[in-house]
């Protein structure tokens, strides 16, 4: 466990990185945070004292403390060349690789230095790396929000990044409260057209397999919906199985008995990504369920998971290192001085045949 001092020295930091307490603003007595944190007068001056090391605060004789002004830059890193910090929900698997090397080759082309760090889609996380950012001064940020469908209690820290006039961009998804540009692919036409796609080779039992804490969950699940209501295909909440980064571990389960309670009806599946797509043959050769000649599948995204399954997955393409890029070059040309920069950027999904489709009879 912590010592008292270090847990007090860590929430005076977030107030001052996230904007609470602004540079040159005096923050409350020793005594009001004696009270505040239910701890000796001793414990509070040991955490003022060591903030005051790192540069975060200032004290003067007979009139307080007071957060510094010159903290951002105490490094001295930003001296040599300038850098993006760049915090995605993960790094080492699925698109991410990809997204990061886009990333990486536009900061190399104007010598920059990337910073970074992932949350692994955790709000908690995720404010450690906005601190680290913050606490580091980084001169821009390109950031994946973390469960970018339900409110985030980091929304202070983007703020502060504006504030500040750090220039950041979102990329895959971005937080609703916030107006910040991002570079997302169009989730809803994904969705539609893979449900599309289903719907003209003469499948009208169509179920999905839906994450609705991401805001792509949400958006795939609405061209989904645009879909089916377009052929006049009604809407069945029993054919919808979703999850979110707390139920993933639970997914496979949860998945065999949808498939097992399904199977008899559903004729195509409308996956998430390819990830979840894979999950799915997997288990549909543990059920013995013919894939595509009892189920029909499509996932999104054209990860190497839908070229390194045994049968190859009927996909949609994403942009991965264009959208890097573009990401990272609207941040450099910010900097720059860049006017007329685009607000916001949607790129447009195309359909990857595969082997995981086949057309039935209409009935």
């Amino acid at each position: 466990m912590k010592p008292k001092y270090q847990l007090i020295t860590e929430d005076i930091k977030s107030h001052i990185l996230s904007g609470t307490y602004k540079a040159g603003e005096k923050i409350p007595s020793e005594s009001a945070l004696q009270e505040s944190y239910n701890v000796s007068r001793q414990t509070v001056r040991k955490a003022i004292l060591e903030l005051s090391n790192e540069g975060f605060l200032r004290s003067e004789r007979g009139s307080g403390t007071y957060v510094s002004s010159q903290y951002r830059s105490r490094t001295g890193a930003k001296a040599l060349n300038k850098t993006i910090g760049v915090i995605t929900t993960y790094i080492s698997d699925y698109i991410f690789p990809s997204i990061i090397r886009g990333i990486e080759s536009r900061l190399n082309e104007d010598n920059y230095s990337l910073l970074l760090a992932s949350t692994n889609n955790d709000i908690s996380q995720e404010k450690k790396a906005l601190e680290m950012m913050l606490s580091y001064g980084v001169d821009g940020l390109i950031i994946e929000p973390t469960r970018s469908n339900v409110y985030n209690p980091n929304i202070a820290y983007y703020l502060s990044f504006k504030e500040q006039e750090v220039p950041f961009a979102m990329i895959n998804a971005y937080y609703e409260e916030l107006e910040v540009p991002f570079f997302c692919l169009d989730d809803v036409q994904s969705s539609y057209l893979a449900t599309r796609e289903l719907i003209d080779k003469g499948h009208t039992h169509i179920g999905i397999i839906a994450k609705m804490d991401d805001l792509q969950g949400k958006l795939r699940m609405k061209g989904f919906i645009k879909a089916l209501g377009e052929a006049k295909l009604r809407f069945q909440h029993e054919h919808v199985l979703s999850f979110d980064t707390e139920t993933k571990s639970d997914l496979s389960a949860n998945l065999e008995v949808y498939l097992n309670d399904n199977r008899d009806e559903l004729t195509a599946l409308v996956c998430y990504n390819d990830e979840v797509g894979l999950e799915v043959l997997h288990l549909c050769r543990k059920l013995g369920i013919s894939i595509p000649d009892e189920l029909s599948i499509i996932g999104q995204d054209n990860s190497y998971f839908a070229k390194s399954a045994n049968i190859q997955l009927t996909t949609l393409t994403h942009p991965q290192e264009q959208m890097g890029r573009d990401a990272a070059d609207w941040v450099i040309k910010n900097l720059q001085g860049k006017k007329d920069l685009p607000i916001n950027t949607y790129y447009q999904p195309v359909l990857i045949e595969g082997e995981t489709v086949k057309a039935i009879e209409v009935e």
